[in-house]
């Protein structure tokens, strides 16, 4: 038999993940979904119900392991994909995640476990767009944390479980606006919006007919916009790649109805002490802010911005391929040198400032004020790396080093 096809679906909004989920099961004949209810993970266990478009088929329950709800989902969610697998009567086995697990982690888990991924997709509601990114709790607070341990917050979830998925689920939602779309369409420029109805099962008139989706096990339910989306094949390594910084392939410039990107790109690095100052302005300055940036007292070292919901998260993401030794060059992945060539400068090779900031009402042209103030003055750059290195080091703290 054909192996069995899996896509994932996930997202902090639920009542697009359940549409997007329920046009699914009407469009792909057979297909089963499976979800663990991580919600019980209080009690020490998480529930798990494998169901098709006619009900239940199967429940269960999963132990915690190590105190973590996501860990046992992994442990849990590979043999039940196996059995059906097995079983060899289940063309599409579709995988509802929880609330808050991020699609990243389940991808790479199926892939390891020798299944196929045919399909990644985060459902969204675009009128629940900006209160979702604007929200800096911590998801323990609202009961969606995964572990004892989650120090998430709503706002950073959303944002990678959004940004991970080539495929976003749109709901078709009355309160959502221009301005709402715009902001979704910025984010995810490149992610491929698949509608999705209240109601229609079909995500679209007109949509449900004979013709049928052609995946590995032949002809598949209707004419489904979302089901090609599910079927369309799926790179884990490409997709870990796109969210790297140092070749993610970031939001480009733009300006409609209301919403603004920024893309900022400079060849000087930061003062360290004035880009601290300025952490928490340039932090709120946009609904959605990400990148790599350039630390002169520690030039060798890519750093990672990574904001949402009014909270900043900075972290080393290595060396920059610059400071490498050329030996060290055929240790790094392909994608990543092609990305460092696309940056590359004589005197600093891929040492760059690369930082992207979105959100309606964005002030462009103060912000870019604000950012520019941050570099080494004509002085500071003129007195070289060794003066760079002897800089206070602001960011010890937020490095823990």
């Amino acid at each position: 038999m054909p192996e069995l096809s899996v896509v994932i679906v996930g997202g902090l909004h639920a009542d697009a993940r359940k549409a997007t989920v329920e046009q699914l099961l009407a469009d792909v004949p057979g297909s089963v979904v499976l979800h663990h209810d991580l919600a019980t993970a209080a009690a020490g266990t998480v529930v798990r119900t494998v169901r098709d478009a006619n009900g239940i088929r199967d429940a269960g329950e999963a132990p915690l392991v190590n105190d973590c709800a996501c860990c046992a989902l992994r442990e849990d969610l590979v043999p039940e994909l196996e059995r059906l697998a097995d079983a060899g009567d289940t063309p599409l086995a579709v995988v509802e995640l929880w609330d808050s697990v991020e699609p990243k982690a389940m991808a790479e888990v199926v892939t390891s476990g020798g299944l196929t991924v045919t399909g990644v997709i985060t459902a969204v509601d675009p009128a629940l767009l900006l209160p979702y990114l604007g929200n800096g709790d911590d998801l323990a607070e609202g009961g969606l944390a995964a572990a004892a341990t989650d120090q998430r917050t709503v706002a950073d979830t959303f944002a990678r479980q959004l940004e991970y998925a080539p495929v976003l689920a749109v709901l078709d939602s009355p309160e959502a606006d221009d301005e709402d779309r715009e902001l979704l369409a910025q984010l995810h420029p490149t992610a491929r919006q698949v509608p999705i109805g209240h109601g229609d099962l079909t995500g679209a008139p007109g949509t449900r007919g004979a013709r049928g989706v052609r995946g590995a096990r032949g002809v598949y339910g209707a004419h489904s916009p979302l089901a090609h989306a599910a079927l369309a094949g799926f790179d884990v390594e490409a997709a870990a790649a796109a969210q790297h910084p140092a070749c993610a392939l970031l939001p480009t410039e733009a300006d409609a109805h209301g919403v603004s990107t920024l893309v900022w790109h400079r060849r000087r690095p930061f003062h360290p002490e004035r880009l601290y100052q300025a952490l928490e302005d340039l932090t709120c300055a946009a609904a959605r802010s990400r990148g790599r940036f350039w630390l002169a007292d520690r030039p060798d070292t890519l750093l990672h911005w990574d904001a949402a919901g009014g909270a900043l998260c900075v972290e080393s993401a290595g060396p920059w391929l610059a400071s490498l030794p050329d030996a060290a060059w055929e240790m790094v992945p392909p994608v990543r040198r092609a990305a460092a060539a696309l940056d590359w400068h004589p005197e600093h090779g891929d040492c760059c400032q690369h930082l992207v900031f979105t959100s309606p009402g964005l002030d462009r042209e103060g912000l870019a004020h604000l950012l520019e103030s941050c570099l080494l003055t004509d002085a500071e750059y003129a007195a070289g790396r060794d003066a760079w290195k002897r800089l206070p080091p602001a960011f010890d703290t937020l490095l823990e080093v």
